[in-house]
């Protein structure tokens, strides 16, 4: 029976001193076929071991409903990583962070205001006790002592970045403890004074977090730490995009340095990202400090394997450099070739307001209603009233989160944007229903924000009078059907959203494709009844990444549903990912 345990100042395999290079892959973020390709090249690269996060609420998107299907299969992701000889971190939170929803914690969690989330109050503690008994009854029977694949397990995740409850420390780390965890334990925190005394507990691991100046700040977690291994367990090798700001790159020289320092130090490392995948469906996260800006649906992250798992340049520098240090496999993984480029056309349409009635159903309140109260806690929300101005009037809404589409009747009136700070928008002399079509965008991910609710916040009036009698659909995207069933011809050119729309496309064979988004406005693709995720003509991302596994030999779906508006009803396929400008 293998072990893995610290001694000194080592990590020890089977009673010889080990070295833990490491890389970051979501499972959740990348498609299960596509699993066993990147966990391959991360080992021709030179790593030995693959690092994941949990997502708490891609797991348990409502209280009790718990799934570990498709890209959710956490146990056979880690028995992918045993096929192919590597080892395992798992990092379950129950905070991930990741530039993902709300940092992978249940909205539902935020719903009931005495529950102290990210500390020990009882209601919290009892949620996540629930939630890590499940995750670690996956993760305790593969670890290594049992023939998987698992040698560490992080309790919680930055926590000194947030917090200093050393009794809520002490909970997690016992309740670990006993759902049957016995590799060692980590903590990861940025190299600061504070974060590293706040963010740990004496006998759980501590490790660092940077991208830079590797011997610098591995001296700074020597000094909280003494003895035991150095680990900087998230090498920030590239960094996220948001939308409307550039595309973000490293130089892969002067991080290949970086690296190649810090290996010199004898540290261990985990670089974030090895493969950073896509966040697909309404999964990405945001950002709020002043302004909130939701993160792109590309991962790509500028990471050693690209969105469509190639190698770029910044894999073989890497790469170069782990030959200093370990005996590298003479097999390279293949350079990538041009995907399938073509059109097709947008044959189908329907208003989204027309099927609205098939998506949800309808409350009425005389409040206002957020989205979480309402149980709905990503995508869409209609909200409609009667109106009867007679001369022209302000609708000012409390806040908006994130973005709404305002109608009276059918016509468009405008958008009012979270980003922009927009809370008001005229009105001309109308009658009629007025409707405020709301997007959740991305929950935030990082910081005081985390938890809001989505939605209108109230209060809701027009010339200064609230308005009242409220309608509220929760839009529902689970399943497409009731579209489908509502489509019509497309007669005419362009794409008045909101409105869905379909088209039809011949594959030879199934392949990786990239979808062109640049002539559309802003709005939802969906391949196969699989949500790609989300675009916007404000980029940096100017395509979608489709995995090959949704496509298939022959005929094939694609929906949009475009918000905004588009003059161009062409499918356009491409060669290459098109993820924006950068800032150099």
């Amino acid at each position: 029976m293998s072990t893995f345990e610290i001694a000194g100042d080592d990590f020890v395999l089977d009673g010889e001193p080990f070295r833990i290079l490491s890389g970051a892959i979501h499972y959740f973020r990348v498609h299960p076929d596509d699993w066993a390709d990147r966990i391959r090249k991360a080992r021709l690269m030179g790593l030995n071991t693959i690092e994941t996060y949990v997502p708490w609420n891609a797991h348990e998107p409502h209280p009790g409903e718990w799934d570990v299907s498709g890209r959710l299969d956490l146990a056979r992701f880690l028995r992918v990583v045993t096929d192919e000889g590597m080892y395992a971190i798992v990092r379950p939170g129950p905070y991930i962070c990741a530039e993902w929803d709300n940092g992978g914690l249940p909205a539902w969690l935020f719903t009931d205001p005495e529950v102290g989330v990210r500390r020990s109050e009882p209601k919290f503690v009892a949620a996540v006790s629930a939630y890590l008994e499940r995750v670690l009854a996956i993760v305790a029977p593969l670890q290594l002592g049992e023939g998987g694949p698992v040698i560490l397990v992080q309790v919680e995740n930055e926590y000194g970045a947030y917090g200093d409850d050393k009794e809520y420390l002490r909970i997690l780390t016992d309740l670990t403890r006993a759902s049957g965890i016995v590799v060692p334990l980590t903590t990861v925190d940025q190299p600061q004074d504070d974060m590293l005394e706040n963010g740990s507990l004496p006998d759980l691991h501590k490790t660092a977090s940077f991208g830079s100046r590797s011997v610098e700040r591995l001296a700074t977690l020597r000094r909280h730490q003494p003895t035991g291994p150095l680990m900087c367990s998230e090498f920030w090798d590239g960094w996220f995009d948001n939308w409307g700001a550039h595309h973000h790159t490293t130089p892969f020289d002067q991080t290949a340095a970086d690296l190649e320092a810090l290996l010199d130090a004898g540290a261990s490392v985990n670089l974030y990202m090895f493969h950073g995948g896509t966040n697909f469906g309404f999964t990405n996260g945001a950002n709020d400090k002043g302004v909130y800006q939701p993160i792109v649906t590309s991962y790509d992250y500028d990471a050693p394997l690209d969105e469509a798992g190639n190698p770029t340049a910044k894999y073989w520098a890497f790469r170069e450099v782990l030959a200093k240090f370990v005996d590298l496999p003479d097999e390279v993984p293949p350079a990538a070739t041009p995907a399938p480029s073509f059109t097709a056309p947008l044959t189908d349409a329907v208003p989204l307001l027309s099927v609205a009635d098939r998506l949800g159903e309808w409350t009425w309140t005389d409040d206002l209603p957020t989205m979480d109260a309402l149980g709905h806690y990503t995508g869409f929300a209609i909200y409609q009233t009667e109106i009867d101005v007679a001369e022209p009037a302000v609708l000012s809404i409390g806040e908006v989160r994130d973005r709404a589409h305002v109608l009276v009747g059918t016509a468009h009136v405008g958008t009012l944007d979270r980003d922009h700070h927009d809370h008001a928008i005229t009105l001309a002399p109308s009658r009629g229903t007025l409707t405020l079509l709301v997007e959740d965008q991305g929950r935030v991910d990082y910081g005081p924000r985390i938890g809001e609710p989505k939605g209108l916040i109230g209060p809701a009036t027009l010339d200064g009078e609230e308005l009242s009698r409220w309608a509220v659909l929760p839009v529902g995207l689970e399943s497409l059907e009731p579209v489908r069933e509502a489509f019509a011809p497309l007669e005419k050119p362009g794409l008045a959203g909101p409105v869905f729309a379909r088209g039809t496309f011949d594959l030879a064979e199934a392949a990786d494709l990239f979808l062109d988004t640049s002539a559309w406005g802003k709005g939802v693709v969906w391949i196969n009844g699989s949500n790609l995720g989300r675009y916007w003509t404000r980029g940096p991302q100017r395509t979608l990444f489709v995995p090959a596994a949704v496509v298939a030999a022959g005929a094939n779906e694609l929906i949009v549903l475009e918000l905004d508006a588009s003059p161009s009803t062409t499918i356009t396929f491409v060669e290459a990912p098109s993820l924006g400008h950068t800032d150099f």
